[in-house]
């Protein structure tokens, strides 16, 4: 299973769309958004190499994540 918090999953579903949502989704979405954040992270960490930082930004994530 993942590391994020089901109950946080949950939460962002239902303020999406205002349903319910089963346990057995929450941990799918969960499954997901983890893939997702490593696939940003990863990105971001290579833009903050290229600008010889140790540290990644908040411009790193976003340019993450438009890519």
């Amino acid at each position: 299973m993942g590391e994020l918090p089901l109950a946080a999953v949950d939460r962002i579903v239902r303020k999406a769309t205002g349903l319910r949502v089963s346990e057995s989704a929450a941990k799918e979405l969960s499954i997901h958004l983890e893939d997702e954040g490593m696939k940003v992270s990863q990105q971001a960490a290579l833009f903050a190499k290229h600008a010889n930082r140790k540290t990644i930004t908040d411009e790193d994530i976003k340019l993450a994540v438009k890519k």
